[in-house]
């Protein structure tokens, strides 16, 4: 099977060298080319453009950060949509606003498939895929997504892949303050953290975010994983998501201000466990 895969970030990348691994042809572009050389290394043809990528293709990946670099790379001048065949499928693995993903889905075949798992789960292969889409079309490319992922699941049709991206961003988001705000009491009342690690990290509050994330918190120090800023414009979407459904988000709204203000201080491109900067301060 032909893959064109779009976008080489901190996720992209190692999710097309899986491909590869897996025995897939793959076909890469990205708006830095340079950045196209490392898998090209490995085996993969460099595309030239979007469309170039597209050409040929039976499944197209893309993974941009946000809702109009989708759409540019989807339907801009030298975009999939100019190249693609009837019967490929495109599978979008960025996070975007819902309701955009079904307005692309009426113009082309798509699959909204966004992940979980930060960039250790795209070089490990075991990301979390949240699917939204056509039945058919998701079981074509479901052996794709098993390359990238262990756990695929589809939650329903166009968008309901996004949406619930949505639902883990806003949970992420919760438990990322509150492990940043636990850190922050225990190193304030004196406590030996490596013996608080070890005793609540068998508990109740076991997490991802404690397991992996609780020791850059007590550091100082955010090596990338998932940036700031991403998960900034994640929680926008999920925002505006919840007005449109009428629902309150306060966790939410206020961890996504506490980014908001760390990117305005230079520190968007860090990993997300920063925010526990805000309180550091």
């Amino acid at each position: 099977m032909r893959i064109g895969f779009i976008g080489l970030g901190t996720m992209g990348a190692p999710m097309a060298r899986n491909l590869l691994e897996a025995g897939f042809e793959v076909g890469v572009h990205n708006r830095t080319r340079a950045k196209e050389e490392p898998l090209a290394d490995a085996g993969a043809s460099r595309a030239a453009s979007p469309a170039d990528a597209a050409s040929g293709a039976e499944v197209v990946v893309t993974i941009v950060s946000d809702t109009p670099d989708v759409e540019a790379v989807l339907f801009g001048d030298g975009g999939v949509a100019e190249a693609i065949s009837d019967d490929a499928v495109v599978v979008d693995m960025s996070t975007i606003s819902p309701d955009a993903t079904r307005s692309f889905a009426e113009r082309i075949r798509l699959v909204d498939a966004p992940v979980s798992g930060g960039s250790e789960g795209a070089e490990q292969g075991t990301l979390t895929i949240m699917v939204g889409g056509d039945a058919d079309d998701v079981g074509r490319v479901r052996p794709v997504l098993e390359a990238m992922g262990s756990k695929i699941t589809h939650v329903g049709p166009s968008g309901a892949g996004q949406a619930a991206k949505a639902v883990n961003q806003v949970i992420i988001a919760g438990v990322f303050q509150a492990v940043a705000e636990g850190m922050a009491l225990g190193m304030a009342s004196g406590l030996d953290m490596d013996k608080v690690l070890e005793a609540i990290g068998a508990g109740a509050a076991r997490s991802w975010v404690l397991e992996n994330r609780a020791r850059n918190m007590l550091e100082n120090r955010y090596p990338l994983g998932f940036r700031v800023s991403l998960h900034h414009k994640d929680l926008r979407i999920a925002l505006e998501a919840a007005r449109r459904a009428g629902v309150e988000l306060p966790v939410t709204a206020m961890v996504a201000k506490v980014e908001q203000g760390l990117v305005a201080d230079g520190f968007g491109d860090e990993d997300m466990s920063a925010i526990a900067r805000a309180l550091r301060r």
